[in-house]
């Protein structure tokens, strides 16, 4: 696999540059890995969060969202999802569990929503999560957050959901892949991140900048897929899928413009060049890019005790490139790669810290049936 990486430094007045991009050579883990099989057939699995109690829930694209146990047993569908519009891209995607479930045993769901005349659009919806018998329910669901403009496309929702310490929510918007113009355009949600209160009000720090609407934390992204707050640095990173070529890893600052499509390092489908190259002054350069495209989707940065040699490394789940890579960072830079789990040959769809110390990542097929897995050591010979 070729891999093209950028040099570049930037300074921002008010908040520092997250970063300076690195070539980052082939590494190896000192510790041979394997996936080990915990769940099987799921319909297209998107989203996976673990509640308090270690008890784990698990999105189906068609709409259906069940719970999954230690030893992976998956539950019956839990009743009172709302409804939605799975078709190609669209359907039951992220799933976040609130900081203060303890009390509130509220979770929140990222899907695609019906919206009249053929339309649909990104929305985020929160409810009380029930368990009982074998599978459970949900209560009060309300929609908070609907993506503006809704749009005739089953592509490039975005979707992801990642909470901050603070109890704010951001999510990610594609841009539906509506071009030149969508994702340059402050006054809608097409190519943003969002961020917002949870109770889908738009979070007061937002940058506020005239014409940009108060939800908007940053524009120009094309369909980011894989989001995670740094445990380093408290900052959160996206990993965002281009063309054909030009996957980003970025470190979004508030008020800022990453590009698309402007500037990108992909080409369009035909083969064209896409907008003015690959950099333009005022728009920001990506932390770490891939060409030929992986096409990444969840991200998540490792925090766990089995596999302490991995501590502080990002993960990302890549779905054409049948594999999950490892980025050592040092600081905000990233020097060093190692490919994993391509032994799979099975698009990988989504990776999360598991409550016990393991990787787990998800499978994202109809045939034969999506899979969850553990990723552990491999037993010493």
């Amino acid at each position: 696999m070729r891999l093209v990486f950028v040099v570049f430094a930037f300074f921002l007045v008010a908040v520092p540059a997250c970063a300076e991009l690195s070539k980052a050579p082939s590494v190896t883990s000192p510790r041979q890995i394997r996936a080990e099989r915990v769940s099987k057939g799921l319909d297209r699995p998107w989203g996976l969060a673990f509640l308090p109690n270690g008890r784990g829930l698990v999105t189906e694209k068609v709409g259906r969202l069940r719970f999954v146990n230690g030893n992976g047993r998956l539950s019956d569908p839990i009743a009172g999802v709302p409804e939605v519009v799975a078709d190609g891209q669209g359907g039951l995607l992220d799933v976040a569990v609130a900081p203060d479930f303890a009390t509130s045993s509220m979770i929140y769901l990222s899907f695609s929503e019906a919206r009249g005349e053929g339309k649909n659009g990104t929305s985020v919806a929160r409810a009380v999560l029930v368990s009982e018998g074998k599978g459970g329910r949900l209560e009060n669901l309300e929609i908070i957050f609907r993506q503006e403009p809704a749009k005739e496309s089953n592509l490039h929702l975005g979707s992801r959901l990642v909470f901050m310490p603070d109890g704010s929510l951001f999510v990610t918007m594609g841009e539906r892949a509506y071009f030149p113009n969508e994702a340059q355009n402050p006054d809608n949600d097409l190519g943003k991140i969002v961020r917002i209160l949870p109770d889908g009000r738009p979070y007061p720090g937002n940058p506020k900048l005239p014409g940009w609407r108060p939800e908007i934390w940053s524009i120009g992204h094309r369909n980011v897929q894989g989001a995670a707050i740094n445990p380093a640095s408290g900052k959160l990173w996206t990993v965002e899928l281009g063309a054909m070529g030009g996957d980003e890893v970025n470190c979004p600052e508030p008020g800022k413009n990453y590009g698309w499509p402007i500037i990108s390092y992909g080409l369009n489908y035909d083969g064209q060049p896409i907008g003015e190259g690959n950099e333009k002054e005022g728009l920001e350069q990506p932390i770490y890019y891939w060409d030929p495209a992986i096409s990444p989707s969840g991200a998540v940065f490792y925090t766990g005790d089995k596999m302490p040699e991995w501590s502080g490394n990002l993960f990302v789940a890549a779905l054409s490139g049948q594999s999950l890579h490892r980025l050592v960072l040092e600081g905000n830079k990233v020097v060093g790669e190692e490919i994993l789990l391509s032994d799979l040959n099975q698009r990988i769809r989504t990776v999360r810290m598991g409550p016990d110390g393991y990787l787990w990542v998800l499978t994202d097929s109809t045939e034969p049936w999506g899979e969850i897995y553990r990723v552990v050591p491999k037993p010493k010979a």
